[in-house]
């Protein structure tokens, strides 16, 4: 209980989630890259802006009362489950211009932007909530 208490204080919660989103992001972007070739293959996607939506919208829910649990509630893509775990559902990416003479939309120039766009976004949450966990450590410790 007391370790809940501290933990899901501040932005933990939501850094939590950001790292969650950003790995379930990771995979599909995997996913895409190994079906390039895949004739008819159609590239999932997950909206890293609506996932900061719906993180804002729940940062602004619990903003004043820290009792409540953190929730996302969803846009289509993301929200947090019954067990408290944030929850993905990657959509079919958008058609844009025409699809190859295959039947694919996917672009490995489109993934690997995103690869490095979402890599940076979790190295920053890791980073953010490395600091956050150090600076628990040295308050038990009491090495302020």
């Amino acid at each position: 209980m007391f370790l809940s208490d501290v933990t899901d204080r501040g932005a933990t919660p939501a850094l939590i989630n950001v790292m969650a989103f950003n790995e379930a992001r990771l995979k599909t972007i995997a996913h895409n890259v190994a079906n390039v070739g895949v004739p008819g293959y159609r590239a999932k996607h997950l909206d890293p802006r609506a996932f900061q939506e719906s993180l804002r919208e729940a940062l602004d829910a619990r903003k004043g009362d820290r009792s409540k649990p953190f929730v996302i509630e969803g846009n289509g893509q993301a929200k947090t489950g019954d067990n408290g775990l944030l929850e993905v559902k990657p959509s079919e990416f958008p058609v844009q211009n025409a699809l190859s003479h295959d039947g694919t939309n996917t672009s490995l120039e489109r993934e690997m932007a995103a690869l490095s766009e979402t890599g940076m976004a979790h190295d920053l949450a890791a980073a953010l909530l490395r600091g956050r966990f150090d600076g628990l450590r040295k308050a038990i410790r009491g090495t302020l």
